[in-house]
């Protein structure tokens, strides 16, 4: 068995009104955030799990031994797994988002 650390999430922990958000590359709920949260002006730092030794297995610690993606980490030291745009944007304690009519 290859000896693989869990990465601290105090290392992922983003600064205030931005987030940190574990993904992979086939996610389309991943996808549909980051292109929620882009069209929102929120800011975020992408992580790929598969990419990013360690984060997986925080990942796992964080969703009750589940890779579950999108995980957001949120600068408070909080997380989410899966959260809507509005979720975030209100952990975030932004305004909420303009009506697009």
């Amino acid at each position: 068995m290859a000896e693989t650390s869990t990465q601290d999430s105090a290392a992922y922990i983003p600064e205030d009104g931005t987030i940190t958000m574990f993904t992979t590359n086939w996610c389309g709920y991943c996808r549909r955030l980051k292109s929620q949260l882009d069209s929102q002006g929120v800011g975020y730092r992408e992580v790929n799990i598969e990419d990013v030794e360690g984060t997986a297995a925080l990942v796992e610690s964080l969703n009750n031994g589940n890779q579950t993606v999108p995980t957001v980490l949120f600068p408070d030291g909080s997380a989410a797994t899966n959260p809507s745009a509005a979720e975030v944007r209100s952990r975030l304690g932004l305004q909420d988002a303009p009506t697009v009519g």
